[in-house]
Parts: C-alpha cells; structure tokens; sequence
C-alpha cells in the first residue's frame, strides 16, 4: 500500500486539476451562449437565402456557373471543419471518423488517385488529414482563436473561384452540427455546386414573381452571397459544438475527479489506520518486554 505521503500528494494532484476542469467547464458555458445565439441567429437567413435561390432559378431559363452539376466529377475539394483545441471529447475524432468512412463509400480511390484536395479549417483537421494519405492543399490553423466573417469569405470567395474556372467539379463540406450541448450531427453535404429542390406543385406558395431587373441577374448577385453564409453558418454550428462538447467532456472530468478524489480519501484513511494500528502494535510489544 502506498504511504502516506503519496496518497496526500495524489489527492492535492487531482483536486488541481478538478479546479481546471471546472474553471474550463465554466468559459466553455459561457462561450456555448453566445455560440448558441449566433447559430439561432442565421439558421432562418440561411434558409431564407436558399429559398429565394429556389424561386428565381424556376423562373429563369439561364443557369448560373454555379449551379452547372457534372455527371461523373474527377476532381473535388472537401472542406472540413474541426477545432483549434482539444479536451472536447469525442468531437473531432467521430466527425473525421465519419468523413474518412463516407470518402471510402462515396468515392473510393479518389484520394489515391489525386483526384480529391482537402482544405481544413481548424488544427486539429489539419493535423489529422496531413498525417494521413491525403492531399491537403491549405491549413487554416488558429481560425477560431478570432472567428470573423471576412475571414470565412476569403476562403468561400476563393473556393467559388477555383470552382468557375473549373479546377474542382463538386465541392463539399464537413462539420459538425449544433444540436444539444451533449449531441452533434455529423454533417457531409455539397456545397458547389448548388443545388435547389423541384418545386412543389402543390406549394401554398404559387404566386408569380415579378423580379427586376431579371430572375437571372439577380441570381447572378445572390448565389455567391449564399456560397459565403453556407460556410459562415457551417463555422458558427462547429464552434457552438465544439463548446457543447468541451462543456461535456468538462463535466465529466470534474465527476471522476471527484470520484478519484472520494477513493483515495478512503485509501488513505485505512493507510492512516493501518499505521496507527502498528505504531500500537510496537508500543505494546516494548512494554510487554520491558516488564518481561
């Protein structure tokens, strides 16, 4: 059994690190809240954007560069999304989990046969698809050290770019969605080109728009704003579960600190005993041999 004085400093040990936990647990509350609000936020516009998008092509006759789907694309970009910083449970790992799994099903032997780029946002995405058998083209590291909007449309202004001048035939984008603080969806969807639903006959909404100056310049103007929100919406669902899931793991540690905590007290309090048992032990025995 460990003496004493190891199991006092195990438990001035883990009581530190409870009180890191909690303290992290605690910003990563506070930062959660206004994650949360900014994804309640643009969630409608997002969607709003994407059902304009839908009523001016069904109106026009012209499509837009970035709306032109290939059939058999031989080159793609993936954009994926993870976290700057660790201790947030099982956040990145089941996110690049799914997307290596999806890649194999979806397209497999693209990566080997350079037919797929990756651009990660996040150094933990980074570092996972540049350690593996991927071809990472930019690392965007320490992006949410400072999460602006100009920053996410550089890289969306950027990717339409590349996309209209044809170096990728389909973009798609992965991260992982807000949806409790305990719970995230793992997300794998397109972002170029876009595409749009089949209208509904049926739609309530059947009114004939009148646009100026014409459904297709509009369209022109619109889409390249929705490309920008796709990802910006996308950055601000990661960053409120990055802290949905760091404020989990958080609580957790603080309870097996505790726990810990609870265990070695009781192996020091019978550790305690069992030396006050034989210090009896000795005494006794010396005086029994004294009076002997």
């Amino acid at each position: 059994m460990a003496n004493l004085r190891e199991i006092r400093d195990r438990i001035s040990s883990v009581k530190s690190t409870q009180q890191i936990t909690k303290a992290m647990k605690m910003v990563a509350a506070a930062r959660l809240r206004k994650a949360q609000e900014n994804v309640i936020a643009t969630r409608p516009y997002v969607a709003g954007l994407q059902s304009v998008i839908e009523k001016l092509s069904s109106s026009t006759a012209s499509q837009n560069i970035f709306m032109k789907d290939v059939e058999n694309p031989q080159s793609i970009l993936l954009i994926v999304i993870g976290s700057d910083r660790g201790l947030c449970g099982g956040f990145n790992s089941n996110l690049f989990r799914f997307v290596t799994d999806t890649l194999n099903q979806r397209f497999p032997g693209f990566s080997k046969d350079g037919k797929l780029s990756v651009l990660t946002i996040g150094r933990k995405a980074g570092d996972f698809f540049s350690k593996r058998d991927f071809k990472v083209i930019q690392q965007n590291n320490g992006f949410f050290d400072n999460l602006r909007f100009d920053r996410s449309a550089e890289i969306s202004e950027a990717v339409a770019k590349a996309f209209s001048e044809g170096t990728y035939d389909a973009v798609f984008l992965a991260f992982n969605e807000f949806k409790s603080v305990i719970a995230q969806n793992r997300i794998f969807t397109k972002l170029l080109p876009v595409t749009v639903e089949e209208a509904d006959d049926d739609s309530a909404d059947n009114i004939d728009y009148i646009f100026e100056p014409n459904a297709a310049q509009i369209l022109d103007n619109i889409i390249p704003l929705h490309i920008n929100m796709q990802l910006w919406r996308a950055l601000l669902e990661s960053n409120a579960s990055e802290q949905g899931a760091r404020m989990a793991a958080m609580d957790n540690a603080t309870e097996n600190a505790k726990e810990i905590i609870g265990h070695l007290n009781l192996s020091y309090n019978k550790a305690r005993q069992a030396a006050i048992t034989t210090e009896l032990s000795e005494i006794v025995s010396g005086a029994e041999a004294l009076n002997g």
